[in-house]
């Protein structure tokens, strides 16, 4: 069998998927456990448009938080706390082991730690001259 390595900039979700397609078969094996279970809480305004809120996934039994945005005129008002309540909640709900997520030195880190989260790991200069931060809660030990 000849292999060889071709660059694509515009890669398709056909392509994405035969890349990830291995990967879940190859997890599947060792974990038994694949299924990823998207989720939203989103926050909107009383004629309905989505003005923010938080996107997640739970698989492997950790909730992973993708997205959090709160609308800048609502900051300071609990809005975050309560959707990352509520994304706890349904992490418990679901038997998860923990959350996890990230986020960056010029967004909310602190935010985080109040709530309970630790840091596990950061990357320096990702974007230049800031950091991202790794931050998980345990909810099972």
């Amino acid at each position: 069998m000849n292999l060889r390595i071709e660059l694509t900039d515009n890669p398709t979700e056909e392509q994405r998927q035969a890349i990830l397609q291995p990967l879940i078969e190859y997890n599947d094996a060792k974990t038994g456990i694949s299924k990823t279970e998207p989720f939203a809480l989103m926050v909107k305004d009383e004629y309905g448009a989505i003005l923010g809120g938080l996107y997640g996934r739970v698989t492997l039994r950790w909730m992973f938080i993708d997205l959090l945005s709160v609308p800048e005129q609502s900051r300071g008002q609990g809005i975050g706390s309560r959707l990352m309540a509520q994304a706890e909640a349904l992490a418990e709900d679901r038997n998860c082991y923990g959350i996890w997520l990230d986020t960056f030195d010029f967004q909310a880190p602190e935010f985080y730690k109040k709530l309970g989260f630790s840091q596990f790991g950061e990357i320096v200069d990702y974007p230049p001259g800031h950091k991202r931060h790794f931050f998980q809660k345990r909810l099972i030990n």
